[in-house]
């Protein structure tokens, strides 16, 4: 019997989305757009750049509003019970830069995630771990013969949860519900703890 390790996703799965907690606290509506929005994530980021460029919002900004941040409701209690009987890996779109203060919140769990490319405290660049790094660490893992699950919530999750061998949404919109009707879709954490164990 293989071993099982559990993949998930941060913002929207564990966290509040950063982006958007960035667009209430500057007053940018135009920060509000996420990857359950803008499927291209290359796009996304350097619509989300040329912003934070010509509002002159540097790093230390947002890593102010960062750390106003705490996780979802219940999402440790629901960490603490699922790494208590499976690894889990938390595979996030997110950056180094952005990650800390929610992962000390989270008792630091793994995370694979990019990271900012920063001069004089400017972002003016992004580097991706690898591309499709979601997808590739679910096959990377298969590949060392474990069962995977994986949890997400938006369009960017899709092929994680595809790759896996049980995919499942989380709090997911009914847009991305409805594009993708192969993963069955929970709401709350009693549920989808129910449903890796059933799936483990």
């Amino acid at each position: 019997m293989k071993q099982s390790i559990v993949t998930l996703d941060m913002e929207g799965v564990l966290t509040p989305e950063i982006w958007i907690a960035v667009a209430e606290r500057t007053g940018l509506a135009e920060l509000r757009r996420t990857t359950r929005d803008e499927p291209d994530y290359n796009k996304l980021m350097r619509y989300r750049l040329d912003i934070l460029d010509r509002h002159h919002i540097t790093l230390p900004a947002i890593q102010e509003v960062i750390g106003t941040l705490r996780p979802l409701p219940g999402a440790l209690d629901f960490l603490n019970e699922l790494r208590a009987f499976t690894q889990v890996i938390i595979l996030s779109d997110t950056f180094e830069q952005f990650a800390q203060p929610l992962l000390r919140q989270l008792g630091w769990p793994t995370l694979f995630c990019h990271r900012l490319v920063v001069e004089h405290d400017r972002i003016t660049d992004y580097a991706i771990r690898i591309p499709e790094q979601k997808q590739k660490t679910v096959a990377a893992l298969k590949l060392l013969n474990y069962r995977v699950v994986s949890g997400g919530d938006s369009y960017n999750d899709t092929a994680m949860l595809a790759e896996a061998d049980v995919g499942l949404l989380f709090r997911a919109p009914d847009q991305v519900k409805r594009d993708f009707p192969q993963f069955q879709a929970v709401e709350s954490y009693a549920d989808l703890l129910a449903l890796i164990k059933a799936a483990l």
